[in-house]
C-alpha cells in the first residue's frame, strides 16, 4: 500500500477530522486493506462490510468488537452478550431484548418526551444551547437509567463511568486491561436493592426470568451475568446515542434549507434521523476476530487476524448509495450498517431512534434556527466512537 501512498489509522486525529476521502481511497484502490504496522485488516465497501456483519462463523465477536479488544484478546465474564456469537450470544440477547421491545419503546415514549423537555425547558429565552452538554449527555443517560432502573441521583455516575471506558488518548489506541475487561461492581449495589425492592426495570425482570441454557439446564442468571449485562448495556446506551446529537446540531446547521424543511414538515424528521445516521455514524467501525482463513478481493486474510469493518465508509460507498457524500433528508435509504446487520444488530436501535426523533422534534419547536459556534466545539477523545464533547449553537 505504501507505493500508491494509501494509509490508514484509526488513531490518526488529524485524519478523523474528515476521514471520507480516505475512506473513498481505499474502497477504490484497496477494498481489503492491509495495515502491517498496527497489524489489521479492514474491509470499506458496502457489500463487503454488511455481508462480513453477518458471518458470525469466520468473522467472530467472541474476542470483541474494538480493534484494540480483539488483539489483546482479554478474559471475557460470562454476560457479555455483546462479544459472543450464536448460540450463546442468542440465549443472552433474548434476556435483554425485553427492554428494547416495541411494546416498552411506546411505552416509554411520552417519558422519553418528557425528559427531553425538561432538559430543554430551562434554556428558555438564552441565545446559546449545546447539543450535547444540554441534550445528548442528559437524554440518554436518563432514559437508559429509567429502563435499567438506576435511581436519578447516580446516572451521571454511570454515564461518566460509560464514558471513561471508551476514552483513549489522542492518537493511540485504547488501553485494555487484559485480565480485568469488564469491571461490573458498581452495579451490585442496585442489583441488591431491586431485590428487595423490585420495579418495572431490567433489573427487576433479570433477577426473576428463567431461561434455558445451551446444556438444557433452565436456569436464571448468576450474579457475575446480571451486573456484566448491565453493564454492558449502560455503556452502550449512553456513549453512542449521546453522539448522535452532536451530529445532529452540526449537520443541520451545515444544511440548513433541509433544517427549515423540517420545521415546516415534522413527518420528514424520522427519515432525516436514518439519514443522519447514515451519514455520520458515532460508531465509525467494528472488529472482528478471524477464525478461518478467509477470501476477499482475491486475497486470503489468515485465521487469527484482526478485521476492522469500516461502517462509515460502507455507508459512503457509491456502489450503494447515490451521491453518498450528499446529506439528503428525502433520500431512498433502504438500509445502512450503522446499526450493524445480522445476529449482532444493535439491540438498542429502535431506542436510538426514538431518542433521535423526539430530540429533534423538541429542539425545532424552540431554537428553529441555529448556527455552530465551531470555535468552542470540542471533539471527543475516543475512537470507539466518533463526535462531539460540546457542540455548541449560537440561537437566532
Amino acid at each position: 500500500m505504501s507505493q500508491t501512498g494509501l494509509y490508514y489509522d484509526p488513531y490518526d486525529t488529524v485524519l478523523d477530522q474528515d476521514p471520507y476521502p480516505t475512506y473513498r481511497r481505499l474502497r477504490d484502490e484497496a477494498p481489503l486493506y492491509r495495515n502491517d504496522r498496527l497489524g489489521f485488516w479492514a474491509l470499506s465497501r458496502f457489500a463487503d462490510v454488511d455481508a462480513a456483519l453477518k458471518d458470525t462463523v469466520r468473522l467472530s465477536s467472541a474476542k470483541g468488537d474494538i480493534l484494540e479488544v480483539v488483539q489483546a484478546d482479554p478474559v471475557m465474564p460470562p454476560g457479555v452478550f455483546i462479544h459472543e456469537d450464536p448460540p450463546q450470544h442468542t440465549v443472552h440477547r433474548a434476556l435483554v431484548s425485553r427492554a428494547f421491545t416495541a411494546r416498552r419503546m411506546r411505552a416509554v415514549q411520552e417519558k422519553i418526551r418528557a425528559f427531553c423537555r425538561a432538559c430543554l425547558d430551562p434554556l428558555s429565552g438564552a441565545d446559546r444551547f449545546d447539543f450535547v452538554a444540554d441534550l445528548g449527555a442528559e437524554l440518554p443517560m436518563r432514559t437508559i437509567g429509567m429502563l435499567i432502573g438506576i435511581p436519578d441521583a447516580d446516572q451521571p455516575k454511570v454515564r461518566d463511568h460509560a464514558q471513561r471506558n471508551l476514552r483513549n488518548e489522542p492518537g493511540k489506541p485504547l488501553p485494555i486491561d487484559k485480565d480485568n475487561y469488564v469491571d461490573p461492581g458498581m452495579y451490585a449495589e442496585y442489583v441488591a436493592w431491586r431485590r428487595k425492592n423490585p420495579s418495572d426495570d431490567l433489573i427487576s425482570e433479570l433477577l426473576e426470568v428463567e431461561f434455558k441454557d445451551l446444556d438444557g439446564t433452565v436456569r436464571k442468571l448468576r450474579e457475575e451475568e446480571l451486573l456484566t449485562f448491565l453493564t454492558v448495556v449502560a455503556g452502550a446506551g449512553v456513549e453512542t446515542t449521546g453522539r448522535l446529537f452532536g451530529w445532529m446540531g452540526k449537520v443541520l446547521a451545515d444544511h440548513p434549507a433541509q433544517r427549515r424543511e423540517l420545521v415546516a414538515d415534522r413527518s420528514l424528521i424520522p427519515n432525516a434521523i436514518e439519514e443522519l445516521l447514515r451519514f455520520e455514524p458515532p460508531g465509525p467501525h467494528v472488529a472482528r476476530y478471524v477464525t478461518e482463513d478467509v477470501e476477499y478481493h482475491g486475497r486470503t486474510v489468515p485465521a487469527g487476524s484482526a478485521m476492522l469493518l469500516m461502517v462509515s465508509a460502507a455507508n459512503r460507498d457509491e456502489r450503494r448509495f447515490t451521491d453518498p457524500d450528499r446529506f439528503d433528508i428525502h433520500r431512498d435509504i433502504g438500509h445502512h450498517v450503522t446499526f450493524g446487520h445480522g445476529a449482532h444488530f444493535c439491540l438498542g436501535a429502535a431506542l436510538a431512534r426514538l431518542e433521535g426523533r423526539i430530540g429533534l422534534e423538541e429542539v425545532l419547536d424552540r431554537f428553529p434556527e441555529w448556527e455552530i459556534d465551531d470555535a468552542n466545539a470540542k471533539r471527543s477523545p475516543t475512537t470507539t466512537v466518533r463526535g462531539w464533547d460540546s457542540m455548541p449553537a449560537v440561537l437566532a
